[in-house]
């Protein structure tokens, strides 16, 4: 009985463990200088910051079976270019034959707002959702989504 509850109190931990590694990555963003023009375009960035311990798919991970990292962003009444994604690195994992192309640490997708000269407001507001499948060397976790809102000055 007492190894029994022990094997299911250990087991128990290292489901919340494995969890709290999952939900670790943090998700911000800014623009340049926090404004933005009328009839101007400035640049943006989506920051992900990944624990040392983990890893996540690039957006081209070079495995069918693994999950790219992907950036949506939206604003009313601004022009978004497509978000830029840095390379990867080539690793070789445990549970994969080949290798996987990943981010770690902290890793910027870059991006341009260009507001209208006619704009009305005096902010603007960018909603960007990444999606993302974190890692560890030996097992990965279900994808999870994070979204961020930016906003600026509009001057």
């Amino acid at each position: 009985m007492t190894r029994a509850i022990f094997g299911i109190s250990f087991c128990v931990l290292i489901f919340a463990t494995g969890s709290i590694n999952s939900q670790a990555q943090t998700v911000s963003g800014s623009i340049v200088n926090e404004t933005a023009r009328r009839g101007a375009s400035t640049s943006g960035v989506i920051v992900l910051d990944i624990p040392n311990e983990l890893h996540v798919n690039s957006n081209q991970p070079k495995s069918e079976y693994a999950i790219p990292t992907t950036v949506r962003i939206s604003g009313k009444g601004v022009k978004l270019s497509p978000v830029t994604f840095p390379p990867g690195e080539n690793r070789k994992f445990q549970f994969s034959e080949n290798p996987i192309n990943v981010y770690e640490g902290t890793v910027f997708f870059w991006y341009t707002v260009t507001v209208p000269k006619g704009y009305k407001g005096d902010s603007i507001s960018i909603k960007a959702v990444v999606r993302y499948q974190a890692c560890t060397n030996e097992v990965c976790y279900p994808p999870k989504n994070k979204e961020v809102t930016i906003t600026a000055r509009v001057t």
